[in-house]
């Protein structure tokens, strides 16, 4: 049995045989008592009924540059997932990343594991792009920053479930997502994708 809990940045696995000791003054704090923090407040999209996480899960895979090694990803989860939703091949010399998003992720995880594929999951948010805005793009990009809030990457999804869509990493997804949902944007979910 593993027993782990995360206080902060303090974390503890006792069955994996590391720890990272907390600070002596929190110590006493985190074994008096238990301090359950509330659940972090996601925004509402438009298609759910009330409170659903407006973010889709991304795949990234390192693949090793060999001739055939993409087709034999793309075959084993679209043969057995059915839809590839976004895909984004980054190449540097001998290997590749392949970050992608499948219409049903948990799926997809357990394909890539039978496969034998190394990968990570991320969380994303997919938004719309405004079609009454002459510069969309620009738009997403204006009210982040005004947030002060990064783009790490960003790639369109290659189906649309109501208009051309982009999927994007920021630093803070949860931060983002309101400020986006308020300046009257429509975030895709994972269960619009799944339709």
């Amino acid at each position: 049995m593993v027993r782990s809990f995360d206080c902060g940045e303090y974390a503890f696995a006792q069955d994996f045989g590391w720890s990272t000791a907390p600070k002596p003054a929190i110590l006493p704090l985190v074994m008096e008592q238990t301090i359950t923090p509330p659940p972090p407040i996601l925004p509402q999209t438009e298609t759910g009924g009330g409170f659903e996480s407006p973010r889709v899960r991304q795949f990234t895979i390192f693949l090793e540059n060999k001739v055939g090694r993409l087709q034999m990803l793309i075959r084993s989860l679209e043969q057995g997932v059915g839809r590839i939703v976004a895909l984004s091949i980054e190449e540097s010399g001998d290997a590749a990343l392949v970050r992608l998003i499948c219409a049903e992720p948990d799926f997809g995880r357990e394909l890539l594991r039978t496969a034998g594929f190394p990968f990570c999951e991320t969380e994303l948010l997919a938004v719309e792009l405004p079609l009454h805005h002459p510069q969309p793009l620009l738009a997403i990009c204006s009210a982040l920053l005004a947030a002060e809030i990064n783009i790490h990457y960003a790639y369109p999804l290659l189906t649309r479930p109501h208009g051309p869509t982009i999927a994007f990493y920021t630093d803070d997804i949860t931060l983002a997502a309101q400020l986006l949902i308020k300046k009257g944007f429509h975030l895709v979910s994972q269960k619009d994708l799944a339709r």
